[in-house]
């Protein structure tokens, strides 16, 4: 867990370094089944995004949070504030 909070504060920084935290949360409060569809070309297209960045557990994590709806509504807390 403790991995997964450093993984998610990495994550907002950049979201808040480009002024995209708003529209990340749109989108996964808005995407619904979609999210799933998107998870599954993660999954799918990991060994060419591989290419971008080394760690394939940063594409599995984001592709799991994409997948499971409870692990997007915590993340969006976390990118609000509402929990640390």
């Amino acid at each position: 867990m403790q991995e997964l909070q450093s993984r998610w504060l990495t994550w907002a920084n950049f979201l808040r370094e480009r002024n995209l935290e708003e529209i990340t949360i749109t989108l996964l409060e808005a995407a619904g089944p979609f999210k799933i569809l998107a998870a599954q070309l993660l999954y799918a297209g990991m060994p060419l995004l591989e290419i971008f960045t080394p760690s394939k557990s940063i594409w599995f994590e984001m592709a799991n949070l994409l997948e499971d709806n409870q692990h997007s509504r915590s993340f969006v807390a976390y990118l609000r504030g509402e929990v640390e």
